[in-house]
């Protein structure tokens, strides 16, 4: 009980202290499943806006906004060649983040509270984006590390972005709640470090998003797993180049998993 009214206190704050922009993408429920969607205010739209996701290497995704603002997920100093103005960063190991950020980067949100006095809260506006986070636990080798992985949420242009960082477990329908509509998920895919496959392919098709861009492959043998358990609902499309430009006029019609060019020594599968 402790632990959610933690949760339910540092969800609540976000909600009393949200920025500027209005949120999108949060969700009042009605009944679980099937969450209602409802904005929470306002919304101008600019609909022809894209924004640009690039995979960069692991579970490291460049999203860049119409605004120009550079975001790296799951940062651990690699910068792709572009000096970022928002990080993001989980606390499995060190692959997912650094103790030594790059001192230029403007915004360093880590998806664990290093003080351990309740889970990390962030609720950034920066331009045209705001960027938020829903924790989960991480497995040690010990006891569990509660509240050490972050689901962080990019609304920006009337698009609902979420990368699951390094999910561990299944998701309640608090998450869900936190969460909200997604309409691209970024999915850790390597079925042992993180969640198992099958539960994976479980929590992407409640999501429902149109877009799912897989990660975290530790060789082909688990994004086929991943592709091949997604086909029955998922269009597949394996693109040529590293990255996409997507809006919401151009979402795919129905779910799609997407698999970038440079995924491709993990996707050499037919």
């Amino acid at each position: 009980m402790r632990r959610f009214l933690s949760h339910l206190f540092a969800f609540a704050a976000t909600l009393v202290a949200s920025p500027a922009l209005a949120s999108l993408c949060h969700s009042f429920v009605e009944s679980i499943p099937g969450a209602r969607y409802a904005q929470l205010g306002p919304i101008e739209l600019a609909r022809a806006e894209s924004v640009n996701i690039a995979y960069v290497t692991h579970s490291t995704y460049r999203i860049t906004t119409p605004a120009g603002v550079v975001i790296l997920t799951d940062y651990f100093g690699a910068n792709g060649g572009t000096l970022p103005d928002v990080v993001t960063m989980n606390h499995a190991h060190e692959t997912h983040y650094t103790d030594f950020p790059d001192p230029a980067i403007d915004h360093v949100l880590r998806g664990w509270n290093p003080l351990g006095d309740g889970p990390a809260v962030h609720n950034l506006e920066i331009a045209d984006v705001i960027v938020r986070n829903v924790t989960t636990d991480i497995r040690g080798w010990g006891e569990r590390e509660v509240d050490g992985n972050s689901i962080f949420i990019f609304e920006v242009a009337g698009l609902c972005i979420g990368h699951l960082g390094h999910l561990h477990h299944t998701l309640g329908d608090i998450h869900h709640t936190q969460i909200g509509r997604l309409d691209i998920v970024m999915a850790p895919v390597d079925g042992t470090y993180t969640l198992n496959i099958q539960d994976m392919i479980g929590l992407m098709k409640r999501f429902k998003a149109r877009v799912v861009l897989p990660m975290h492959a530790f060789g082909p043998s688990s994004l086929k797993l991943f592709v091949d358990g997604m086909a029955d609902e998922f269009a597949i499309n394996r693109l040529a180049t590293p990255d996409l430009d997507i809006s919401l006029d151009t979402l795919p019609s129905s779910p799609t998993v997407v698999v970038t060019a440079n995924n491709q020594p993990y996707a050499s599968f037919d």
